[in-house]
Parts: C-alpha cells; structure tokens; sequence
C-alpha cells in the first residue's frame, strides 16, 4: 500500500498537469484553418528566445488550468516566434522572414504587420474566426486577469459591457458561469 500512494500521488499530478496545458499549434497549422468550417478565435502569441516576460508568461499563466481550459476550448491558440524564419500565407499575404546564418535576428513581417509600431513582447493578437484582427494585448499579464480579458473577448461579453464595469461583476456574476461552461467548477 505504501508504494502505490506515490504513484497514484505522480499519476493524479500527471494528470492536472496535461490538463492544464495550452495545445500550441504553428502559425503554419493555423493558415491551414479552413475559415468555412471554423468555429474558434484565432489567438497568437508573438514571443522571442529571449523575452523574459514571455517565458514567466509560458510558466505562470499558460500552464493555469483556466487560461489553458478557455485557450483550447474557445481559441486556436497559436505560438509565434516573433523573430523566426518561418513562412506561411495568413488571410491571403504570404509572410517569410529569411536571415542569413549568424544575422542578428530581426522582427518578422508577420510581428511588424499585425503588432505595427508597438512591437514589444509579450504581445497577443486574436483574429475573429474569418483571420480578421480583433484585438491586440500587451504585456505580461497574470492568470486571473488574463483569463478574466480572454472570457471577456471570446464569450461575447464586449459587446455588454465595458471593460470597467466587467472588472466590478467578474467575480462574482461572471467568473461562477464560466468555471461551469471550462468544466471547472468543482
């Protein structure tokens, strides 16, 4: 009995750990989308190698169960590296950003057309389900306030109120509803 009660304890950890895990896709796997037939946001998030505020974003916010619940069930989550080589056609334009070995690297045209003059990471962009631009965030952000932005934009509720009045009812008329809808009320 003694040696079973540490492997169910490393089994259950296991669990809420790929419970809360954001499924990243590529940009290239999320150009692939077909518009038709989506039902989801688009959601990127424009990082680099070396942002530290994007990596205590990876491990303090994208690894919370609701950030993660409300990413996977509501969003294409999408993660960009913001000075990468890749190359894909987002929305009709083709993007690429070829560097020469040893180049300092630089900004690709995908960060620069959708961020524009404030290129600064951590950045986020959501795309309405057509590849549309929405909305852009910035900055580094923690769980609660980040999933309290996220259900704000993905369930509609930016349509009822402002943001303001949304902080005031969050948590107690909003919050409540949607840890039942992630299935996380428990």
């Amino acid at each position: 009995m003694k040696k079973i009660i540490p492997f169910l304890f490393l089994a259950a950890l296991t669990v809420c750990n790929l419970q809360a895990q954001v499924q990243w896709r590529t940009m290239e796997q999320a150009s692939q989308v077909d518009i038709k037939s989506n039902k989801k946001l688009f959601f990127v998030d424009f990082s680099t190698s070396w942002c530290g505020w994007c990596k205590k974003m990876d491990k303090d916010t994208f690894s919370d169960p609701v950030v993660a619940a409300i990413l996977n069930k509501y969003f294409i989550p999408v993660k960009f590296d913001a000075e990468g080589n890749s190359s894909f056609t987002w929305n009709g334009v083709k993007y690429s950003n070829t560097q020469a070995p040893g180049q300092r690297p630089q900004t690709h045209p995908f960060a620069r057309a959708i961020l524009g003059q404030k290129i600064g990471f951590p950045s986020f962009a959501v795309f309405n389900r057509e590849k549309g631009l929405s909305q852009i965030l910035q900055g580094y952000q923690n769980a609660y306030d980040f999933s309290m932005q996220l259900w704000y934009i993905c369930n509609g509720d930016s349509q009822r109120y402002t943001y303001e009045e949304y902080q005031k009812i969050f948590p107690t008329e909003i919050k409540p509803d949607m840890m039942k809808r992630l299935g996380l009320d428990k």
